[in-house]
């Protein structure tokens, strides 16, 4: 008899994807309608549809695994982090030679070495960095996110490629779904969203709690924890001693400073409990992270991306929640989506006069009361009309600022255009995408539409 201890042989391609193949190749009572089961069904996943994971830290390490055991071959991760020494206790797919490199390349590397036949493709840099086209290739986008901001830059671009027909029913060829995930210490949740039909993640971004914030006065006169000298350090000394250089947290000289300052702060007020690794987490409002959460959490989030696109079951409606702070606690809350999202709805209305140029329409974007959207790029199609940046394009689409929007949008009378600027998010400036359908006054045809702004 084999000693439980022995090490085990590594399973054959057929046992390895046996329970995969038996959920695709089953009829049932909870399937969707448009299943089709077939033996074949995993082959087809991983040589038609491409996935698009969005995070390689904790929870991302574990999407690209899960993903990758699920049947998706063709993987695409992005993320701008570079590995840090404490990120080693909780994602796995990283080892101690890893520290500096980037967690995109190295987490599609370690996949690619452990699942045959799977492709991922890293992408080093910020999520903003990439083109819109970029996005548009992916059947499915999962997020596996810390950030409030991000998560809503994502969102905005796949409820950007949305349309709607002329009664606002959504277009099911242009919809992307999305799942998203996160989690807090021991809680974490797993979203589907579903654009125009689930609520997106401005329907619904009042469930994230704001942000602590600790009133100056406080920081500067009377500091009594360990969080306000780190903020201190942040907010006050760093400007005091670095006028006009902005503070970069994922600068490691930077947060090094910031560490050093508030040991100072502390020790003068006789506050313990600063450390490198809490200054971190203040300053980037970095929640612990615990690796059960991020495993269970991910599970959730790849069973859902499977089942949206097989159809192999109904997906979950449509925000899963876990606890397991004290014992396990795992609930299904489904919300309601906002017809009115300035997001995911078919866009908001803005007449113009046809003799209304592509500035004064800029223009209209900052004043308009909803979106007070500044630096605006617009496309259409497609098409850049007018682009911020870079130098190059905005020299080259310079041109068509002068130009009436008519002109620009060949005269239909109505249509949708995409603009990319700044909007205020949570009391944030941040970066958002916009979706505007565009109507020309007396021009037949635009009084389909409704919920009017006018030039």
């Amino acid at each position: 008899m084999a000693s439980p201890d022995a090490e085990q042989p590594a399973p054959t391609e057929l046992e390895r994807w046996r329970d995969l193949d038996m959920l695709l190749s089953r009829p049932g009572n909870l399937v969707e309608a448009t299943f089709d089961p077939s033996p074949g069904l995993r082959d087809l996943l991983g040589s038609l549809v491409e996935v698009l994971v969005v995070g390689a830290g904790g929870l991302g390490c574990e999407l690209l695994k899960d993903l990758a055991l699920s049947g998706f071959k063709k993987l695409h991760v992005i993320d701008m982090d570079t590995i840090d020494v404490s990120n080693l206790n909780r994602q796995f797919l990283f080892r101690v030679q890893d520290v500096g490199k980037s967690k995109a390349e190295v987490a599609a590397k370690r996949v690619m070495e452990r699942v045959n036949g799977v492709n991922i493709v890293p992408h080093f840099c910020r999520i903003e960095d990439k083109e819109i086209e970029f996005y548009s290739q992916f059947h499915i986008i999962v997020l596996g996110l810390d950030s409030i901001e991000a998560r809503s830059y994502i969102n905005s671009v796949a409820c950007g490629f949305l349309d709607y027909d002329s009664s606002d029913n959504p277009l099911q060829e242009t919809v992307k779904p999305m799942v998203d995930g996160g989690t807090e210490g021991f809680k974490g949740h797993a979203r589907v969203i579903i654009p125009g039909t689930t609520p997106c993640f401005e329907c619904n971004i009042w469930l994230f709690p704001p942000q602590v914030k600790f009133p100056l006065c406080t920081l500067a006169e009377t500091p009594r924890t360990a969080a306000h000298c780190i903020e201190y350090a942040h907010l006050i000394k760093w400007d005091e001693v670095h006028p006009g250089k902005p503070f970069d947290g994922d600068d490691a000289e930077h947060m090094q400073w910031i560490y050093s300052e508030a040991l100072k702060r502390a020790e003068l007020f006789g506050i313990s409990g600063v450390t490198y690794s809490l200054t971190q987490g203040v300053v980037k409002n970095i929640i612990p992270a615990i690796a059960s959460t991020n495993a269970i959490i991910s599970a959730a989030c790849a069973l859902e991306a499977l089942k949206l696109i097989s159809g192999c079951s109904k997906s979950v409606s449509n925000y899963l929640t876990y606890n397991g702070l004290e014992g396990t606690h795992i609930k299904v809350t489904e919300f309601v989506r906002d017809k009115d999202c300035l997001v995911c709805g078919p866009g908001t209305l803005v007449e113009l006069d046809t003799s209304s140029t592509l500035s004064d329409f800029i223009k209209m974007l900052e004043e308009h009361p909803k979106l007070r959207m500044s630096k605006a790029s617009v496309t259409h199609e497609g098409n850049n009309l007018y682009m911020q940046s870079p130098e190059v394009l905005e020299q080259m689409t310079r041109p068509n600022l002068s130009i009436p929007m008519f002109e620009l949008l060949k005269e239909v009378p109505y249509t949708t255009v995409h603009a990319t600027g700044m909007a205020e998010n949570n009391g944030k400036k941040v970066s958002s995408l916009r979706k505007l359908r565009v109507a020309f006054k007396g021009i037949e045809d635009a009084s389909k539409m409704d919920t009017t702004v006018s030039s």
